[in-house]
């Protein structure tokens, strides 16, 4: 409760007995000019000890709901019993005079003027001259002057009133829609606690999900066609009587394992191929064109068209991988007898080109890729998309497979060394 509004509730507690006992002071010490007749003073005694006990009884009142039945009682009662005072004597007017200010907190608000009309009365009465009912032609006169004058402060303690309990029941809906909207926002921040748990899981399972794609993909782009290559090398020893063409071929296989071992434990701390590390990526994809076609026995080439420009390290491992599944394809499936490779600059982006001379397929009657599974054209799809790129496979039956992957120009970040 503010100060104001404390202010005003010891008014309303303790103000009424305040003005009764100035009241009866002032009583006491007039009834001798007055003229208070023995019955006056018996009458006003009963009337004061009335008062007093209708005011315990507000007391008590007033704490228990609902005691806005019991605040018009109270206010009528105590109005009856101040123009009964008064009659007894003027000097009760100091008692009756409250009426003026509890009204809008006592009555409806349809009947606070008639309260405040009331009192008018009994004060323009009790200050005419000669109490009431007043006695001579001048005394009504002075008791008309002075309820005309209060009359205009009642309508004036009307309208502050009013004015104040509208203010009051501003501020209680105002206080209202604070705490419906802190138990809005309340819910609101526990909605929103959950949906921050729930995001985080699904976060969590997403970068869980994204890692195992990941791996799996590299691990089939490594360990994989790694393997593949070695049981090809394996097989070529088995099938042929030539010791020195078998050291090749076994030399070969070593070659691979150790090479599929060092990119399994690069694949695994997610890192990017050894290749380019020692390398940019036109001499990363040379090497690997080289070796795959002295491993296939397919003619291979490679080609560089525009300005060769550094590239993100995320960009290169994507079209060198690209490029390995590729060319895995073509030597497992195509059956070719060349193979292209050709790696072009062009402004903002970066494409790749595998074309062979195979059998081809038709692309159409592939299963349609899962979001799960699937490492071979998916996967190189897959990758792409990873960096906002694409891969598009142009292949008909007998007339081999051109493979297009186009991926924005992001160049690597230069570190300079303090």
């Amino acid at each position: 409760m503010n100060g104001d509004g404390a202010a005003a509730e010891r008014f309303y507690r303790y103000g009424p007995y305040t003005l009764l006992g100035v009241a009866v002071l002032m009583a006491a010490l007039s009834s001798g000019l007055i003229g208070m007749s023995g019955t006056d003073v018996y009458a006003a005694a009963a009337l004061v000890s009335a008062a007093v006990a209708l005011q315990v009884w507000w007391g008590r009142a007033r704490q228990l709901p609902p005691h806005d039945r019991a605040a018009p009682v109270y206010y009528v009662l105590r109005t009856v019993l101040g123009f009964a005072l008064c009659w007894c004597n003027p000097f009760f007017s100091i008692y009756a005079i409250v009426g003026y200010f509890d009204a809008a907190a006592l009555l409806p608000p349809r009947f606070v003027r008639i309260g405040l009309m009331c009192t008018a009365v009994t004060m323009a009465g009790a200050q005419s001259g000669s109490g009431l009912p007043p006695a001579s032609l001048t005394n009504w006169v002075a008791f008309g002057a002075l309820f005309a004058l209060h009359s205009s402060l009642a309508i004036l303690f009307g309208h502050i009133g009013a004015r104040e309990e509208e203010k009051a029941r501003r501020q209680r809906e105002t206080i209202s829609e604070l705490e419906l909207a802190n138990t809005r926002l309340e819910q609101a921040l526990a909605e929103n606690a959950t949906l921050h748990a729930q995001l985080l899981l699904q976060a969590r399972e997403a970068g869980v999900d994204d890692e195992r794609r990941r791996l799996a993909a590299e691990i089939h782009d490594t360990l994989a066609q790694g393997l593949a290559g070695i049981i090809a090398q394996l097989q070529a020893v088995t099938s042929t009587g030539d010791p020195v063409l078998a050291r090749e071929h076994l030399d070969r296989a070593a070659g691979l394992a150790r090479h599929s071992l060092g990119e399994a434990r690069r694949s695994v701390r997610n890192l990017v191929p050894a290749a380019l590390e020692e390398d940019d990526l036109p001499g990363a994809l040379k090497k690997t064109v080289t070796g795959w076609g002295e491993r296939s026995g397919v003619r291979a080439r490679f080609t560089v068209t525009g300005t060769v420009e550094p590239l993100h390290d995320e960009v290169g491992a994507t079209l060198l991988r690209i490029a390995e599944e590729a060319l895995a394809n073509a030597a497992r499936h195509a059956g070719a007898e060349r193979a292209g490779v050709t790696l072009s600059y062009m402004g903002d982006e970066v494409t790749l080109d595998v074309r062979d001379d195979g059998c081809g397929f038709d692309p159409a009657a592939l299963p349609p890729r899962s979001g799960t599974g699937g490492f071979g054209l998916g996967g190189m799809r897959a990758r792409a998309e990873r960096i906002a790129g694409t891969v598009e496979i142009e292949s008909e039956p007998g007339q081999g497979t051109a493979v297009s992957a186009r991926v924005p120009l992001v160049r690597r970040v230069r570190r300079e060394v303090a």
